[in-house]
């Protein structure tokens, strides 16, 4: 299994790059979010990797984090979603997009990737919803989902105390750090997620309360 490669990018393609890595050229297959935002050609560039390995095919798939490649891998789990769904909807959404959308339980966000159907994007929604909340605790560095996240970006509360992780304080703290991640301001999260306490006790509830009152229209 390749996990990741480091190399110096010889070619873009419209869905496609060549990476060089010490001579042996790999043909990564990649959204196109992922294409725009990889640096010019002949420079050097990391991509992790997801290896897609069948009877009569073997194809590499490319990513800027690890949480975009969890997310495709989540995806590709979806009855009717293969790996190339999967890169129309993060190329669409992104990997905090994907989140926000699927958290939501917003089937029309998913829906505006090409090619998705109606049907399929409720699908991934509905099978999804509970995997958000952890993905979008994740470091968009690579950081495991699993393991308490860190106050790197000065948004979130400390990690609370394991005997304490049951209660509505480190829920609120993980949603804060799920919020940070995404992008959100300190003082926008924290209000949300402090009103959000009402109707919600858990860190998935809090989170999707919060993002309703943090959506574009309730601001």
């Amino acid at each position: 299994m390749i996990g990741r490669l480091t190399g110096r990018l010889d070619w873009k393609g419209t869905d496609q790059v060549l990476l060089d890595v010490n001579g042996v050229g790999y043909v990564v297959y990649c959204s196109d979010r992922t294409i725009a935002a990889l640096p010019p050609v002949k420079t050097p560039v990391a991509l992790w990797t997801e290896m897609l390995v069948r009877e009569d095919l073997l194809q590499l798939f490319g990513f800027m984090t690890v949480q975009e490649r969890e997310w495709h891998r989540l995806l590709t789990s979806v009855q009717g979603i293969g790996a190339k769904g999967s890169l129309a909807i993060l190329g669409a959404l992104g990997p905090d997009g994907v989140a926000r959308a699927i958290a939501l339980g917003d089937a029309n966000a998913v829906k505006a990737a090409p090619g998705v159907g109606p049907k399929i994007a409720q699908r991934v929604v509905l099978e999804l919803k509970g995997k958000a909340p952890a993905m979008m605790m994740m470091d968009a560095e690579g950081a495991d989902p699993l393991i308490e996240p860190s106050d790197t970006k000065g948004a979130a509360a400390p990690t609370p105390a394991p005997a304490a992780r049951d209660g509505l304080a480190a829920a609120q703290a993980e949603a804060l750090s799920a919020l940070s991640n995404l992008g959100y301001a300190p003082t926008d999260a924290a209000r949300a997620v402090a009103e959000a306490a009402g109707e919600a006790q858990d860190t998935a509830g809090l989170i999707r309360a919060a993002l309703k009152r943090l959506a574009p229209g309730d601001r």
